[in-house]
């Protein structure tokens, strides 16, 4: 199997994710291309990011399968909308309209609208797959292997020059559609350099098998919820950090469960687990606190004093063996804190 035929393949899989059991996942980008692949974004106001909507054919040469967006030919959402009846086209087009001209609520304050689609809102994905229903029969019609989501749409092609030229074709194409496709999020790049829904995907055993992971950005935005949720001036108890942490973690751990990265993940579980013990070891303050809740678990009152001399540095004392032993990753475990590695 080449490599655009994997790099399709896996990204067709990341389509199977349930949008109820991703909690408060981070917001994704855009993705790149197979050898070369084509990555674009519809109008550049739109901004959900809608349930993904499709499933595979098999299309051309490339063997890659081509979602369409959840719609057959005889019950596309476009012909969905064109089949109701003239009578019920005013009410439904009064509707929508009415929804994209509401304005919105931003820190308590309404904002009128003049562009784009409610954040979230469940409109966005429908007039997306009624408007880019046209791109799904171009690419179709060329064969082409190609994912698209909502709004993204990323083709996976052989070369780069295939690449800039299909990238001409969509921006003319969307141009006709009155969209405008965002430069700042769409390239023609080797798939291996994009990340696609928030999965990055890379290459092994020379380039026969394309594999899958968190992207950078996705495990930066993990870690910056994660000191925003234990950051030591938030002045909330350590259970109530417990229950956001629990729910943010299970819903980040359900979405990137196609990750392929144990190692990787097993490193933040081990950073994570000492941003707890800092916050733990700082709710001691200090005196003969830190020594007592060091003791507490058993620990020997030599491993203890160690740890608890030197308290006032935070971080240094909340990687020390005696803190780690006194509050080892089991301890965690038994206070619901999901481990990430174990997908």
């Amino acid at each position: 199997m080449n490599l655009d035929k994997a790099g399709h393949q896996r990204s067709l899989e990341l389509r199977e994710l349930p949008l109820a059991s991703r909690g408060a996942a981070p917001t994704c980008q855009r993705s790149g291309e197979a050898t070369s692949a084509v990555c674009g974004t519809g109008s550049s106001g739109r901004e959900s990011r809608p349930r993904a909507q499709a499933r595979a054919t098999e299309q051309g040469q490339s063997g890659g399968g081509c979602p369409d967006g959840g719609r057959s030919r005889r019950g596309s959402p476009r012909s969905l909308v064109r089949d109701s009846g003239a009578a019920a086209h005013g009410p439904l087009l009064t509707l929508i309209r009415r929804y994209l001209e509401a304005g919105g609520l931003a820190s308590g304050v309404l904002m009128e609208r003049h562009d784009g689609t409610p954040q979230g809102g469940p409109l966005s994905p429908l007039l997306a797959n009624v408007l880019l229903d046209r791109v799904d029969q171009e690419l179709e019609q060329r064969g082409l292997a190609f994912v698209r989501y909502a709004d993204d749409c990323n083709v996976y092609v052989e070369s780069k020059r295939v690449a800039d030229r299909i990238m001409e074709g969509l921006i003319g194409l969307y141009a006709e559609l009155k969209l405008q496709i965002n430069p700042a999020r769409s390239a023609v790049a080797p798939v291996v350099d994009r990340a696609f829904l928030g999965y990055r995907f890379w290459r092994v055993e020379r380039g026969r098998i394309v594999k899958r992971g968190a992207s950078l950005k996705a495990l930066a935005t993990l870690k910056a919820r994660v000191r925003e949720i234990t950051a030591r001036s938030r002045g909330w108890g350590f259970s109530a950090v417990l229950r956001d942490l629990r729910s943010y973690l299970r819903g980040w751990k359900a979405y990137f469960r196609l990750a392929e990265t144990p190692s990787e993940l097993a490193k933040v579980d081990g950073w994570i687990r000492r941003r707890l013990r800092l916050l733990r070891v700082i709710q001691c303050k200090h005196g003969p606190t830190p020594y007592r809740v060091l003791r507490a678990p058993g620990l020997s009152q030599r491993a203890a004093a160690s740890a608890a001399r030197h308290c006032r540095r935070w971080w240094s004392t909340a990687g020390h063996p005696a803190t780690q032993t006194a509050f080892p990753a089991s301890y965690f475990d038994g206070l619901g804190i999901p481990r990430l590695s174990a997908l």
